[in-house]
């Protein structure tokens, strides 16, 4: 049984699984992923960047240097996925247990995998002075604009006249305040050397997500400093729609709020 604060070891070596059709395999599991149920919502983002983040750890050859860690929500049930140590810690405190990780563990990979509730609510003061620790992390942001796990209440990241359980007119300015646009806050913080955001909605925007995700890998790998990734994901169940009408509310609503690209890269050109 998994317990918080605890880490949970990678599983031993496991052979790839593939499927044959014909002559072509169409299908690898990366060595970085269990072989565990889908627990996720259907259209859910998540089974996507789990995928991507084992390929290019993977890619990288740092499995056997990898440190992830899990928080509180949706993003929790990451420990269960991915075939290396990863540490669930209190609600909001990721970053901080990164901190601590790395300094311990320099030569280490560790990342954060968090969701909106966690990281941009509860946990916001923590995501703030990583930041502006410049602390050599890998950060992912998983931003779906609501509180998934706990049944789809309004988040600091919900975007106005959306309805949410707890918004159930649509938010408003006035009464909830604004969308917190968290990439742009980051990247005013002198120590954060990276910062980009990217979405789900369409094969363009998950290829390029791949390449980010690489990108803030390297960063760490290369000891450039704090790097911090947002992903717009998809929540069909809390936001009342189909997954494929989940991309259009991406593209259509999310997007003209959170801007996608990358915001602040201190050591381009």
């Amino acid at each position: 049984m998994h317990k918080r604060g605890i880490i949970h070891p990678r599983l031993p070596e496991t052979k790839r699984q593939e499927k044959d059709v014909g002559v072509k395999k169409v299908f690898t599991r990366p060595e970085s992923l269990t072989e565990t149920p889908f627990r996720f919502c259907p259209g859910c983002g998540h089974s996507i960047l789990h995928r991507m983040i084992a390929e290019v750890i993977d890619e990288l050859g740092i499995r056997e240097r990898v440190i992830g860690i899990a928080p509180v929500g949706c993003a929790v049930f990451a420990y269960d996925y991915f075939n290396f140590d990863v540490i669930e810690c209190a609600h909001g405190r990721p970053p901080a247990v990164a901190t601590a990780l790395k300094r311990v563990h320099p030569d280490a990979v560790v990342f954060s995998y968090q969701g909106d509730g966690d990281l941009a609510a509860i946990g916001t003061a923590e995501i703030i002075h990583a930041a502006n620790r410049g602390d050599n992390l890998s950060i992912f942001f998983i931003n779906n604009a609501t509180y998934g796990m706990t049944g789809g209440q309004m988040a600091p990241t919900t975007i106005l006249k959306q309805q949410t359980t707890t918004s159930p007119k649509g938010k408003s300015s006035t009464n909830e305040g604004f969308p917190l646009k968290v990439s742009e806050l980051i990247a005013t913080i002198d120590g954060a050397v990276f910062v980009a955001r990217t979405s789900l909605e369409d094969i363009k925007n998950v290829l390029a997500t791949r390449k980010l995700i690489r990108k803030v890998f390297e960063n760490q790998i290369e000891k450039k400093g704090f790097s911090f990734l947002e992903i717009l994901s998809p929540c069909p169940t809390d936001w009342h729609y189909t997954p494929a009408d989940s991309m259009k509310w991406i593209k259509n609503e999310m997007m003209s709020v959170y801007k996608s690209g990358i915001i602040k890269d201190i050591y381009a050109g």
